[in-house]
């Protein structure tokens, strides 16, 4: 399995894709705004030579689906998230003319994913944790092989994601993170929503919200 990571959009969010040998691929999180970050996205999946074939959001934050109707456009995917997060899905245009931002409306979900389901594509199989407390139906996708977690919003370096805004609630959110990720192995590498890659092992020991 392999990973790109893009950072987007005015809220500087982490995009990735992952992929293998059989160039199929997921795109999560795509937060490309700007007509050169969907230039940059589409681009790398060119040179690829890359299959996209799953759209999957974390939560459903604007900054996390700016591209999902490009996705839907490009190559016909709908996203995946929690049920949970529909609500922001179909408030998101709001949200973003608050903050003076256009949003391409996202198409609805494909489906809709749960706490223990694994999603496969090509030679990859990702877990899935559900993760609330940033928003209602955050979600975690977790490759268990290479120890890796893309966690969205939940936890980054030396923090964790806001519990202010619509749908998010603070105890909920560190009971997920102490239940769902403080649980799994401490060299498990965290890709988060925002900022650099941490471990389980580092967040356990100096977060200052958690220790």
């Amino acid at each position: 399995m392999q990973i790109k990571k893009f950072t987007f959009n005015p809220f500087e969010e982490n995009t990735y894709i992952v992929y293998d040998e059989t160039s199929q691929c997921a795109i999560i999180d795509p937060g490309c705004y700007m007509p050169e970050e969907k230039e940059e996205l589409l681009g790398f999946i060119a040179e690829q030579k890359l299959n996209p074939v799953l759209l999957l959001n974390t939560h459903c934050h604007v900054d996390h689906i700016f591209g999902n109707k490009l996705i839907y456009d490009t190559f016909g995917l709908k996203p995946q998230f929690h049920q949970l997060e529909l609500r922001l899905l179909e408030a998101a245009g709001e949200y973003s003319k608050q903050w003076g931002i256009f949003l391409e409306p996202s198409p609805a979900a494909e489906k809709y994913l749960n706490e223990g389901d694994v999603i496969s594509f090509g030679n990859v199989s990702l877990e899935i944790l559900f993760t609330p407390g940033h928003s209602p139906g955050s979600l975690c996708f977790y490759h268990k092989q290479q120890k890796i977690i893309i966690g969205g919003d939940v936890l980054f370096q030396m923090s964790i994601g806001r519990y202010d805004l619509p749908g998010g609630d603070e105890q909920t959110l560190l009971n997920s993170i102490r239940a769902k990720l403080f649980t799994l192995p401490a060299d498990v590498k965290v890709l988060p929503g925002h900022g650099p890659e941490t471990t389980i092992g580092f967040e356990k020991m100096y977060n200052p919200f958690l220790v």
